[in-house]
């Protein structure tokens, strides 16, 4: 549709302007350039801008609440905020602001693009540099991306899961123990860093005495490698989710959310 209406503008405004010029020209009125006819360069002057700039993607996204039909089916990556600037558009007094990704892309590499969208006033704060967002790129055309708005949990999730296997973060079979683990609630009783990083990421081994749903509880030792935005989420004394199997205790993941501050 942002194709048809930016067309249509076009063809309007190519053709009202025309008419303005040729009737100027070629009229034997006393006044040719006054009439109705000079309205039409007016309104082209008016619409063509407005409609150029309220079909761009990110208006037609915040509109619609959907990804624009050209980034709609695009692969699906992850994107860390390297940094956020407005734009000096608006639409309704929210911000249009650019956001400069770092982009991990389905087959693990990466590579820098931004995205334009709209953003409510109370939400600005949250996209800040470090931040991770699933984002929807086009594989011919890294340079742009948009914030994948499906609302495909499952999509975005595996992506995570993806990258953090491929840069030794985690193991196929602790996603598994936290797909289908029993969850319970855990305190972090003893902490230890043994100097080991992957990625950024050091590794911290970890003592949890963890509750059972009936109310008993057992200890048990895991090692989690985190950003370090988030070592703070397991200091002792702090309580944490975690997945186990039945069984089979000791086999244990901890269950973080993405982006967390410090």
């Amino acid at each position: 549709m942002k194709h048809q209406i930016r067309t249509a503008t076009v063809v309007f405004s190519i053709l009202g302007t025309g008419y303005y010029l040729w009737h100027g020209l070629t009229s034997d009125d006393f006044l040719p350039w006054l009439g109705w006819q000079m309205s039409l360069p007016i309104i082209a002057l008016t619409v063509l801008p407005m409609a150029f700039a309220f079909t761009g993607d990110s208006v037609m996204s915040a509109l619609t609440g959907n990804n624009s039909s050209e980034f709609r089916d695009g692969l699906m990556g992850l994107g860390t905020v390297e940094s956020v600037r407005n734009t000096g558009v608006s639409l309704n007094d929210q911000p249009q602001v650019r956001i400069d990704f770092r982009v991990e892309g389905a087959d693990g590499k990466a590579f820098p693009a931004y995205a334009k969208m709209i953003v409510p006033l109370t939400e600005l704060a949250l996209l800040r540099p470090g931040v991770v967002l699933p984002v929807r790129y086009l594989p011919e055309c890294t340079d742009r991306v948009e914030v994948d708005l499906s609302g495909d949990t499952s999509a975005a999730q595996n992506a995570m899961n993806q990258a953090m296997i491929r840069k030794g973060v985690t193991t196929q079979a602790k996603l598994d123990i936290a797909r289908n683990g029993i969850a319970a609630q855990a305190v972090v009783s003893a902490l230890s860093v043994p100097g080991e990083i992957r990625d950024g990421h050091p590794r911290l081994d970890l003592t949890l005495i963890v509750t059972r749903p009936d109310g008993s509880t057992f200890e048990a030792r895991t090692e989690k490698f985190l950003p370090p935005t988030q070592v703070s989420q397991v200091q002792i004394g702090r309580v944490v989710r975690v997945h186990y199997l039945p069984g089979r205790e000791q086999d244990l993941v901890i269950s973080l959310p993405v982006n967390t501050g410090p």
